[in-house]
């Protein structure tokens, strides 16, 4: 039988001297862990930088629009108040938060009204960080608009600049500043997507001609600019069209000559002062189950200019009614529904004649009516 014989024992320098290497390779890689790994260069240093050479134009044009525009637009947030039922202490709670745009060196902000209604408190922060308390000066919930007002001096208040709406074309850059889920002075880029769309205000009332953009707008950008290559004021961003509730790069914006026509008219009078006929008109229901074409008068205001040029209103009688006024055209353009009529009012001011085309008594006829402030 062949018996093992040790390298040890045998004196044989190859094998010492390999079992030696081993010994100590792992004595190395034991007490050195991280040489142990794979690629590592303890000479490593850092990779020197490629000069990039001047910004794109475009770039540039995008820098200059947030550095003039942005000290302009301020944080909102809203706190509702509550009682407790056992208690009574009144509680401040976090209700929401927007964004809006400073108007002018009186402290005067532009947001949207959802941002602010039934706010118990409302706190602005301006792009300095500072907050202050605001006033709500008032509102046209039509519009979704709303002006406050907050205390802070005038140097530290930068009016945007006002643009125009009605020269855009599809296809332009736009630029929205805002806050999204509270993250302040965010910019945001796209282009005008499409012109004259209608969204729905808070009020149900149709909002018409508004601007359609790809840029993103999310909760908390509510009530922010949207501003055109030269950082004027085109729009107010307003809502996004988004199944999830962010953005899907469907937003709208309520247009500037709207903005500028209405903001003018709350800071003098704390709402909007729209012309009107003075009269009460019929519910769509009731005028698609009457089959009627055009709009059914209902009452007449007493002392309107409605009842001085003679308008007629439904009245009940026994066993029915006697149909009022129809009204189906102003001025030679055809109306159907009650926003129609407002959109068409609207286009001329307090004191101006309109032309009404009534159906009476089965008989067309023009009747003229100056506008009255409702």
């Amino acid at each position: 039988m062949r018996s093992f014989r040790s390298p040890f024992r045998s004196g044989n320098p190859l094998a010492l001297l390999l079992i030696v290497i081993a010994v100590l390779y792992l004595l190395f890689h034991t007490l050195n862990p991280e040489v142990a790994r794979f690629g590592l260069d303890r000479n490593a240093g850092p990779k020197p930088i490629t000069a990039r050479g001047d910004l794109a134009d475009d770039e540039k044009n995008t820098i200059a629009v947030f550095r003039e525009a942005s000290p302009s637009v301020v944080y909102i947030t809203t706190i509702e108040l509550q009682r407790n039922l056992f208690s009574l202490n009144v509680y401040e709670l976090p209700k929401g938060t927007g964004s809006g745009f400073i108007w002018d060196k009186e402290g005067r902000i532009v947001t949207n009204f959802h941002v602010i209604a039934d706010a118990g408190r409302i706190e602005v922060t301006l792009a300095d960080h500072s907050t202050w308390k605001a006033a709500l000066v008032g509102a046209a919930p039509d519009r979704d608009l709303a002006v406050l007002r907050i205390s802070a001096p005038a140097d530290k208040l930068r009016p945007i600049m006002v643009g125009e709406s009605e020269d855009l074309l599809v296809g332009q850059k736009v630029f929205a500043i805002g806050n999204p889920f509270g993250l302040d002075q965010t910019l945001t880029t796209g282009v005008v997507s499409a012109l004259g769309r209608e969204i729905k205000s808070v009020t149900n009332r149709t909002i018409r001609n508004v601007i359609q953009t790809d840029a993103a707008i999310n909760p908390g950008n509510s009530g922010g600019p949207l501003l055109d290559s030269a950082g004027r004021l085109i729009g107010v961003n307003t809502m996004i069209y988004s199944p999830s509730g962010t953005s899907s790069g469907v937003g709208f914006a309520v247009p500037v000559h709207e903005v500028n026509r209405v903001v003018p008219q709350i800071i003098r009078h704390g709402k909007m002062f729209r012309p009107g006929l003075g009269i009460s008109i019929a519910p769509e229901n009731v005028i698609r189950e009457l089959n009627l074409k055009g709009i059914l008068i209902l009452n007449v205001a007493s002392g309107s200019s409605a009842e001085k040029a003679g308008l007629r209103g439904t009245k009940q009688v026994w066993g029915g009614l006697i149909l009022g006024d129809i009204i189906f055209g102003i001025n030679g353009v055809r109306i159907t529904d009650y926003n129609e009529l407002r959109d068409e009012v609207e286009k001329y001011k307090v004191g101006d004649a309109v032309t009404l085309t009534l159906l009476r008594d089965n008989h067309q006829i023009d009747v003229d009516v100056i506008l009255d402030a409702i």
